[in-house]
């Protein structure tokens, strides 16, 4: 992947995912929860990646030249990409791991019915 634009052509592949914003900024979200996991960066170079942290443990331990932190995301459950990873599969496989785990959540409240 070169960008963000084709971080959004890939995970709109995916099931039951829309463009969307989070935190003022563009993501993309389950359509069926509101719940996003990816969105934009600052850093450039990189997306953002929201995912459980054992596997964000992982991933910065086993590829720390592809997935990577600033201390924005320590305690949080995300972490940065790097567009230009040598291993485009590993970043496509955790993109869908990000969705199911995103949908497997409930909605978020912005979404809940009154």
């Amino acid at each position: 992947m070169k960008d963000w634009d084709d971080v959004v052509a890939f995970a709109l592949t995916l099931p039951d995912t829309v463009v969307a914003t989070h935190y003022g900024g563009p993501a993309i979200k389950v359509a069926s929860n509101g719940r996003a996991f990816l969105s934009m960066s600052r850093e450039p170079g990189s997306f953002v990646l929201s995912i459980d942290f054992d596997t964000k443990e992982m991933l910065l331990e086993s590829d720390p030249d592809t997935f990577w932190q600033t201390s924005h995301y320590e305690g949080w459950p995300g972490l940065l990409v790097r567009y230009a990873s040598t291993d485009p599969d590993r970043v496509h496989a955790m993109i869908e791991r990000a969705r199911d785990q995103a949908a497997a959540r409930k909605p978020s409240k912005s979404r809940k019915k009154a």
